[in-house]
This record gives C-alpha cells, structure tokens and sequence, in this order.
C-alpha cells in the first residue's frame, strides 16, 4: 500500500473510499497477504475482498486515495467524482482557456483541450462527455451568424445574376457594371462567411488528410478566382470563353450560393449533432442539485440542505414526497414506492422498505424515508452510467472499417473524377467548351460529400447507446452493439439471472453434539467478506435470529467452490459436499435435509469435522420463464451452467423451459463450455451475475452481466443489465438489431448518394437528355446528405425496445 498516505495513529484509511477509520472500534476488518485493512461499511469490505488488488495497486489507488494522476493526463470530473481509471488518457496541451476535452464525432482518437476543427476531417469538435442542460455550442453561433450574413448578400446577387435571363427590369445596370456588383457582393460571402472552409482545406493539405472541406475550398476558390480574373481582366481570356457581350460569363453567384448552402448544411448537422447526446444530457438532469443532510446536535438532530458533491457516505438523508433521490444508498425508516424507470427501464414503481436500496436519480412517490448513503460523486450508480454511455458513444464498430477504407480514397478519386471531368468537358463538350468544362468540374467537387460516410456509423451508436441506457441496458462499446445481433446461443447462470438471487434460509439441520443456530452463526461470519448471493440470505437469517456474527480472519474464497477461514478460534469450512471432501472433512453418512424443488445445500464443517447443512431456497423470476420462450422463438438457444447440485439445476431448468443444462460446474467448466460452442460456430453470449461468471462473461463473445450482481461481474460484461432482469437481454438484442439496421441505412444513404451524384455531376445525362447539374444545386445536395444521415440516426431514440 505503499500510494496510500499515511494515517493518524490509532486510525486507518479505508482502502476502498478513502475514508480514516478507527482501527479500535472498526467493525469491518478484512486481512488480505497478511495485513490488516479497515472499512468504514460492509459494503466497502466486500468490494475489496473481491477485488483486492486491484484496490491497493495501480490508478484505482491513486485516484481513490486522492493522489494526482500522472503528469500530461487529464481526469474528467463528473457528477462531483473522478471518472474510472481506465478513462484517464493523455491529452494533447492546446492553448485554450477551456478545460473541457473536445473529440471528432468521426476520429474520437483527436482530443483536444477546448472547442475547435478537427485536423483529419474539418469537421467541428464535441465535448467528449456531455454536460446537463443545454450545451453552449459556440461553433453552431459562428456559423448561423456567417449563414445569415451570408443569405443576405447571396439573395439580391442571385437576382442581380438571373435579372438578364429571367428579363427583370435592370436597365439602370449596364452590362459592364453587372460583373462588378456581383463582385462586390460575392467577395464578402466567399471570403467572410467561407473562410472557415478555406482554412479547413488547408489544413486538411498540410495535414495530408483530405476531406470534404478540401473538395468545397477547391470548388468554391476555383469558381471564384475564374470570377474574379474574368471582370478584372475580360481581355486576357480566349474568345471561346467570351460570352455574347464579348465578355467571360462569371460564376459570383454559384460561389456565395455553395458557401451559402454548405454553411445552412453545417449547422443543420451542428444541431442535429446535439441531439444525440440528449440521452446522456437527460440522465445527467435526474441528480438532484441539493440534499437533506440530518445531523446530530444538542436538540436531538436537525435538517440542513447541502450540495450533492458535499455528501459522503454514511450520512443520513431524508428523501421527502415527490423529490429525486440524491445518491445510492439504504433505507433505514419510512417507506415508500421510487419510480426507477429513467434507470432500469422498469415501468412500475418499486415499494422501498427498510433495508431496501435505493439508487440516486429515481424519483420518489408519495412516501417519506431516511436513508443512509453508500456510493456518492463517481461512485453512484447514475454517474457510472453517464461514463459508461460516454465511453461507449465514442468506440468504433468493426463495421465502420469499412467505411473508413472508402473514406481514405475518397477525396482523390473525386479530384481526379472532377479533373477528368475538366477534360472531358473541354475537348468534346458544347460551345463555350471551357465554361460548361469549368462549372461541371466544380459541380463534380462540391457534390462529393465524404463526412455522410464518416458519419453514417458513429451517429447510429452515439444514439443506440443513449436509447438503451434510458431502457436500462448498457452498451460498453460499438463492437458489443454489432455482435449482439448475431447471437445465436444464450449461456445463462442460475442464481440471480433465472432466479431473484435473493435466497432465504429455509432451514438447517446439525450434526450430533451441534445446533443449527451454532453452525448458522459460524456459516455467516464467515459469509460475512463474500459477495454471493447465498452470503446475504445467511446473515440476514443470523441477524434475525439474533446470533453474533464476527468477521473472519485468514478468509480464502475458492472460487465456485466454498469458503474457509477462522472464526471464534475455530477453522470454519463453507461450501459444497464435493469442497469439504476436497479439504480433508469426511461426508456426513447420511443426507440431514432433503432437498426441495429449488434449494441449495450448504455443508458445513467446524475444526475438520462435519458439523452440519443449511438449507437455502432462491425464488425463480415471475418473467424467466415467458422470457426463455421469447428468446427460443427469436432464433437463440438458451444453455444453463450452474454451480448447484444436479436436482436443484433440473427443477429449475423445468421451471423454466430449459432443455440444455449442466449442474455442479466449475467456473473454469463454464468458459470451457462457451469455447466448445465458439468452436462448433456459434455466437455466444454469456450472462451472470457473480465472481465465478466473470472467465465466462470473459469467454464468450458478448458478456452479459446483471446489475444487480457483484462489481468483478459487472466489469468483465460488455452488456449491463441496470435491473438484472431477463428481459433486457431481449431489449439488447432489439436494440443492437435496430441499430445495425439503421448502420446499414445510412451507409447506403451514403454510398448511393455519392455513387449517383458524382456521375450525374460530371455530366453523364446531358447527351441523353440534355441535364446539367448546377454547381448550387450540388452545394444544396451535398449540404443535405450529412444532415440526412444524422436525421436517420435521430429515428433510433424512439425504437421500440
């Protein structure tokens, strides 16, 4: 521990959350290589009995212990704590008043400190998280104000430019002044309201990565420079491009028209861009600004109202009628019923009792509670979420390489189609045969729109991603969301994932010379340092019973199997018949409870003897079985792994519809099992919620962990159920089907606009028909087709999951 500072004497630091305990009055010890740590709470004992290592070496360390990160990293603050550890990447200095770290929508490797342009693509940079409320979008302002200064010198040119043609009553301009007003009136539109394209292009040559603003700077400065050339000096041009007046036809207008239009385009696609972080902006809104701190005095105790970021954990708050709750924690007094919908997805309210837990951000009916904070700032359920949907909007689908193969040829391929163009034009195209070679080539230029590919699949993520955390399913990355839909076989756990994971004692049965409240008591301490799911049901069960329960020393969990450790003076075994034998206890000569349709046995064994069973009963989910159906009919063979014994895994598997299952496995059994079906071709997907799932959830191709399991769980899924119910695996597939549908949408959205409109551009219609495609209306294609494939994505916030 050697990050850890140094406490006062007398005292220790929690390892977990950093707080000074009181090593003479600690409740929760834990030892861990031969050394002694104190906790604050229980629920801090058991997170760093799972996790030990991981809490006294590295950057959870650090960061918890309230040391800096290393130097030339930036760590996000979000929701008053520090973002994970694994989030901290090293972020290029910028000179920038600003803070906040930006990304491109379509590179999110390019993170800079403070708004700008992307170097690869041009386009404008984002926050990389988003904030609550409205985002003060200062590249939207500067480009709505250059489009309306636009829109009002482009609108009175393109009349003045059309006057002769559509026969307006101009008179009062003589044809050798047109050209000058069309001047006047364009240099500003190009040069002002266009300048950002003009830098963009620039910097996408000096930077040698083309993009679409390197087609608009060389479209609109080619249109523009001929124009200019051609009032300035009309005489220097050959005949063949002099027009009836005997002078060379200007483009003024097609020039401030593109640039017009490309910038209504940009900031169509600006405020759509927004849009999409609308589900993290949504859930960041549901952490309320204050709470209600009770604290002890003279009088007996009185309220006091304190911003969020001041709570701690193990303060007292009151969650009155119709509020937010402020932070994750217990319930001690009231009761209520919380609506968590905005968080798991779940509809109908949730009745909160003493005891219950309850998670910041839901909101409270019409009952009154106190409750005392467990998880507060980073560590809330809300804030992981919001990191999570964060991280994942920013990762890449494998589907995307594709596009991006496409995308780095692109710009190339369209100069050397608009050069060809060029050429074409002016060797067999109609008189003046360099004017219509000009325009054609400009047109080729500015209808190429490479960003509608870029953007085709990281707006459909960021948007996916955002949909299913509001259904309460977590997407940790791109490449999870594209897997999902191929899923074939479903590889379940039984505890906690078909059953409620919530098991209740039933009853125990002593060997000669002991008591069942004897081997309880001794069974619950040892408990105490585990995670699982039957720990939790034996010391309520002690508790209610009103047996001492004392931490263990020397505690070892093995893993699937059972516990061992030393409580009162006495080695204390927990686990199944197989385990006892394996450490050396003979089995009892005959079985001392009978098995029910749905209980576990617990053997016990005190100081090398066996001692004794516990029974323990688990309820099966009301839904898992209309949910294992569901999953059939969709195509996906459901599979169960369980630890417990062959009778228990056969009733439940019944109960449930389960035809293919496997009792008494081993953790290491149940990665095996998952690679047996990854070599016999099947997609896989995982779902558990304990320690002894996490080399499964690893295994398969998609691991599906239940929120309601342990953090070791939750860590190795790529999918995360908020509410542990079945049925999200349902709203995952969904969702991943309806998000690779709307990929797919947008890519040939993309594809197909660029496939038809260069040719079109070029010319290939006109010596059929006639057709010629205007360099404005390829400005008002292009703009469009970006914002087209953004719109798309927008339609994913309202699937039906």
């Amino acid at each position: 521990m050697e990050n850890m500072p140094a406490a006062p004497a007398g005292e220790a630091l929690d390892p977990v959350c950093g707080m000074t305990v009181k090593v003479a009055t600690a409740k929760h010890r834990h030892e861990h290589a031969g050394k002694a740590y104190y906790f604050c709470s229980a629920g801090c004992s058991q997170k760093f009995a799972a996790d030990a290592d991981g809490y006294l070496t590295g950057a959870k360390a650090r960061i918890k212990m309230g040391q800096p990160p290393p130097a030339g990293q930036v760590v996000q603050i979000q929701l008053g704590g520090p973002a994970p550890a694994s989030s901290p990447k090293p972020v290029p200095s910028k000179s920038s008043a600003s803070s906040v770290i930006y990304v491109c929508p379509m590179h999110p490797e390019v993170r800079e400190l403070g708004p700008g342009a992307c170097p690869k693509c041009g386009m404008a940079l984002e926050p990389e998280t988003a904030t609550a409320g409205e985002e003060d979008n200062s590249e939207l302002r500067d480009m709505l104000r250059r489009f309306w200064v636009g829109v009002v010198l482009t609108a009175p040119l393109l009349v003045v430019a059309m006057a002769p043609m559509l026969g307006l009553p101009m008179a009062f301009l003589h044809g050798a002044a047109l050209p000058y007003l069309e001047f006047a009136l364009a240099t500003p539109v190009v040069l002002w309201c266009g300048w950002p394209f003009f830098v963009r292009g620039w910097a996408s040559v000096v930077n040698r990565s083309s993009n679409m603003f390197t087609l608009i700077a060389l479209g609109v400065g080619v249109a523009y420079t001929y124009s200019v050339a051609a009032t300035l000096a009309p005489s220097a041009f050959p005949g063949a491009l002099r027009g009836m007046g005997g002078r060379p036809d200007v483009y003024f207008e097609a020039a401030a028209a593109i640039v017009t239009l490309v910038l209504l385009g940009q900031v169509l696609e600006l405020r759509a861009r927004g849009q999409t972080s609308s589900a993290i902006r949504a859930l960041l809104s549901l952490a309320p600004p204050i709470a209600h701190r009770l604290v002890a005095d003279k009088e007996g105790g009185r309220e006091e109202d304190v911003a969020l970021e001041l709570v701690h954990p193990g303060d007292r708050l009151r969650v009155k009628p119709g509020e937010k709750v402020p932070v994750d924690g217990i319930v001690e007094d009231g009761s209520s019923t919380v609506d968590e919908a905005m968080i798991t997805g779940e509809p109908i309210p949730i009745e909160k009792t003493r005891g219950a837990s309850v998670i910041g951000g839901t909101i409270n009916g019409t009952g009154a509670f106190t409750m005392r904070a467990q998880r507060v700032g980073s560590e809330t359920l809300l804030a992981q979420i919001v990191n999570m949907v964060s991280q994942a909007q920013r990762s890449r689908a494998p589907i995307q390489r594709f596009a991006d193969r496409v995308s780095a040829v692109f710009v190339p391929v369209v100069v050397a189609a608009a050069a060809l163009t060029f050429i074409a034009w002016a060797v067999w195209g109609p008189q003046p045969r360099l004017a219509y070679a000009l325009v054609n080539a400009v047109a080729v230029l500015i209808i190429a729109c490479p960003c509608a590919l870029g953007l085709a699949t990281p707006m459909a993520v960021m948007v996916a991603t955002g949909r299913g955390a509001r259904a309460g399913v977590l997407i940790k990355n791109a490449e999870v969301l594209e897997i999902m839909e191929k899923v074939d076989t479903l590889v379940v756990d039984k505890t906690g994932t078909l059953t409620e994971g919530k098991p209740r004692v039933l009853g125990s049965h002593a060997a000669p010379g002991r008591t069942g409240d004897e081997i309880l008591g001794l069974a619950a301490s040892l408990e105490l340092a585990s995670e699982h799911p039957l720990a939790a049901a034996l010391i309520v069960e002690a508790a209610r019973r009103g047996l001492t329960v004392e931490p263990a020393r020397n505690f070892q969990s093995h893993t699937g199997k059972g516990l061992t450790g030393e409580v009162r003076g006495q080695i204390v075994i927990v686990g199944s018949e197989a385990f006892l034998h394996e450490q050396g206890v003979p089995s009892p000569t005959s079985r001392l409870v009978a098995v029910g349709a749905i209980s576990t046995d617990l053997y016990v064994a005190v100081a090398g003897s066996f001692a004794g069973t516990i029974s323990v009963a688990d309820a099966v989910k009301s839904n898992s079985a209309a949910t294992v159906g569901d999953l059939r009919k969709a195509g996906i063979n459901v599979v169960m792994l369980t630890g417990d014994n062959a009778t228990t895994a056969e009733n439940i598997a019944r109960a449930v519809g389960i035809t293919d299952f496997e009792a008494e496995v081993l953790p290491g059994r149940k990665a095996e099992v998952i690679s047996e079906l990854q070599k016999q071709g099947h997609v896989v997907a995982m779902a558990g919620d304990g320690i002894n799932d996490a080399p499964a959830l690893a295994q398969a191709q998609v691991g599906i962990a239940m929120g309601t399991g342990t953090d070791v769980a939750i860590s190795a899924g790529s999918v995360i159920l908020v509410r542990g119910d079945l049925q999200g695996i349902l709203r995952a597939r969904k969702l991943s089907q309806a998000a690779m549908r709307n990929i797919r949408q947008n890519l040939f959205l993309a594809f197909i606009y660029n496939t038809l409109g260069v040719p079109i551009a070029a010319g290939v219609l006109y010596p059929f028909f006639g057709w010629r495609l205007s360099p404005i209306l390829a400005a008002a294609a292009m703009s469009f087709s970006s914002v087209s494939v953004i719109s798309n994505s927008l339609r994913l916030q309202n699937v039906k999951l």
